[in-house]
């Protein structure tokens, strides 16, 4: 995304939920999904998809 700002982190506060999972064991169960792309795949192809698809004005039309 060619940021280059600067990002800070506050040590003195919490981090979040470092150990939630998802659990897609219903998905599973109730009409077989299992994901196929892994996250950082994922992650690249929403990017481009955002980059390849640029808002035209305020009101995302």
């Amino acid at each position: 995304m060619d940021f280059k700002g600067e990002i800070t982190w506050n040590s003195s506060k919490p981090d979040g939920q470092p150990r939630r999972s998802l659990d897609i064991s219903r998905a599973q169960k109730e009409f077989g999904f299992a994901a196929t792309t892994d996250f950082t795949e994922g992650l690249k192809k929403t990017i481009e998809w955002y980059i390849s698809n640029p808002i035209k004005d305020g009101n995302n039309n």
